[in-house]
This record gives C-alpha cells, structure tokens and sequence, in this order.
C-alpha cells in the first residue's frame, strides 16, 4: 500500500450499477484532461458491470440477466460494454484508458457466481465443478451475487488463480474487492 491515497473515479456514487463503456470513456477523457496533472489515475468500473439488465440507484435481485464465460467467471456485459464481445473482456477499454496515461481497475465481490453454481460450470485447469467449491455460509447479505468459495476445497484456489490469469489478460492495474475480510475478522457485513 502506498503513502498517499489513491486518486481516481468510480462511478458508483454517480450512475450506481448501470454504468456503460460510453460514460466509462467520457469520464477517463474528463480526467485525463482535468485531473490528471493533480494525481488522478485510477478509472475503475464498479459494482455489477456483469449485469445486462440492472436498474439505477439500487440493484435488480429479482432477475438479474449476467454474463458469466464457459468456466463462470462473470464477464462484462455486451450491452453495457459493446468493446467487451467476442470474449475480448474489459482489454479493449483498458487499452483506451492506458492510451490517456491512467490506470483501470474493476470493483469484484468475493466468491463464485450464484449463476456459475446453478450451470455447474466447470474450474478451468481442473475436474471441479462450481458445485463443489461453493459454500452458502457467509455469503454477502446486502447483494447476493455470489456465494463463498470455500478455500478447503480441491479448485477453491485454481478458481482464483483464474479470475486473476483473466484478470491479467485484460491489462487490469486495480482489483478492488469487497467482502474478504468478514470472516477473517469477525466483522459484519453491511
């Protein structure tokens, strides 16, 4: 962790879950221009940008519509992020943030997918299935995306270490994630 805290947008407090690549670009181009030589590098896609169908300022639980690949990871949303078809992911919008001199990151919660869970999706590298690795003990109670993976279990490990190859494979500079701590610490989730 550096000394001075990072600089940078997400744009939760501004369009919630619905934000597309359009206002993403047009706010990199804001801050590359205007904020930038005071510190700002940091764009970061938050919450949700895997669901095609979310509504703003709250979250659609009643039938979220998300994008998970063959192995159920959760991916962006075409409609939402047109760059990101063809399994290309958030590289593209990363490469047009890179090319304005600023960081991108992406906001994740821990876990698997409730989705990945229902499709059974297999864990790339292994004989495991999403259903083997899943836990439904400490699950987030204020968004219920996803479940625990319970790190115990044979391909706990290997579906992290291929969120994070996925992850790399788009030029991501900044994962920021929510919820780890609770059950190392005792702390509540809000």
């Amino acid at each position: 962790m550096g000394i001075d805290p990072t600089d940078g947008m997400e744009q939760l407090d501004c369009f919630g879950p619905t934000v597309t690549e359009q206002e993403v670009r047009a706010n990199a181009e804001y801050m590359a221009d205007r904020l930038k030589k005071f510190g700002w590098q940091y764009i970061v896609v938050d919450i949700r940008w895997y669901v095609e169908n979310d509504k703003a300022h709250g979250y659609n639980e009643k039938d979220p519509i998300m994008a998970v690949d063959e192995y159920g990871r959760l991916v962006p949303a075409v409609n939402r992020f047109p760059s990101s078809a063809g399994g290309k992911g958030f590289k593209p919008l990363a490469e047009y943030v890179h090319g304005l001199g600023l960081k991108f990151g992406i906001h994740i919660m821990r876990g698997i997918s409730r989705l990945a869970v229902e499709k059974n999706t297999p864990i790339l590298g292994t004989k495991q299935t999403a259903k083997k690795i899943y836990s439904t003990e400490n699950s987030s109670a204020w968004l219920r995306d996803m479940y625990t993976v319970d790190a115990g279990k044979p391909g706990a490990q290997e579906y992290y270490n291929s969120l994070f190859k996925l992850y790399a494979s788009w030029d991501l500079d900044f994962v920021r994630s929510m919820t780890f701590l609770r059950r190392i610490t005792g702390m509540k989730s809000s």
